[in-house]
């Protein structure tokens, strides 16, 4: 059968299991983290707890990990996933970090996923709140309406990407070769090196011509 390109994550973990992911990605909880969860599916997960279940406090941690990593994220992992999403909530949440993060050019396609009025991060009460405390200037002019305070701003609940890489190991690649699907590949095979290249393509969400060609160029490596 030939190989289909997946994008839309396998699972979104919730509960427990988004608990241990995030700790896996370098959130601080008081959690045994997962073992090198895949990192966009814990954001995707994530900015659906906190989006469509309303849980601030998952949001709260989300949007401070991305302040610190983003330059780390696979852009075009999100890019290409977050569409897939049902929620309009989500989605907004996603353009509005895309424009956030708009000296990232890497987001900027996802700055179109929401043309709509803005989407309000309280239910009940963003007006109030507003009119007390202001916006949150991260989301100013953004399609998500957050007041000042509500997503609470502290980047020491997150560690530091020199951290992360010490127990990350796919992140650790990103940096040696960039945010892209090769260096998820090569952790992979680091990790499990009998995994057949179509295995290799699904696990990490890439093309099959990358994986064949990671295979390739870590068994020159490994003699």
């Amino acid at each position: 059968m030939a190989y289909k390109r997946v994008t839309r994550p396998y699972k979104l973990v919730r509960g427990h299991d988004l608990t241990r992911a995030m700790a896996g990605i370098g959130i601080r909880f008081a959690a045994n983290p997962a073992k090198d969860p895949n990192i966009e599916d814990t954001l995707l997960a994530a900015s659906v707890e906190g989006m469509a279940y309303d849980d601030l406090r998952v949001l709260s941690l989300l949007v401070n990990w991305i302040q610190v990593h983003h330059q780390w994220i696979n852009a075009d992992r999100l890019t290409r996933a977050v569409p897939s999403l049902q929620s309009l909530r989500v989605r907004a949440f996603w353009a509005a970090t895309a424009m956030w993060l708009q000296r990232d050019r890497r987001f900027v396609r996802m700055t179109k996923l929401h043309a709509g009025p803005r989407i309000d991060v309280l239910k009940v009460g963003a007006d109030f709140q507003i009119k007390r405390k202001g916006e949150d200037p991260r989301f100013k002019n953004t399609p998500l309406r957050v007041p000042n305070d509500v997503l609470r701003d502290r980047p020491s609940d997150i560690i530091i990407p020199s951290e992360m890489a010490r127990i990350h190991r796919a992140y650790r690649q990103r940096i040696l070769m960039g945010p892209s699907y090769r260096p998820d590949m090569w952790a992979a095979l680091e990790s499990e090196p009998s995994l057949s290249t179509s295995e290799l393509a699904r696990q990490t969400y890439g093309s099959f011509a990358t994986a064949w060609q990671v295979k390739h160029d870590f068994k020159i490596l490994a003699g």
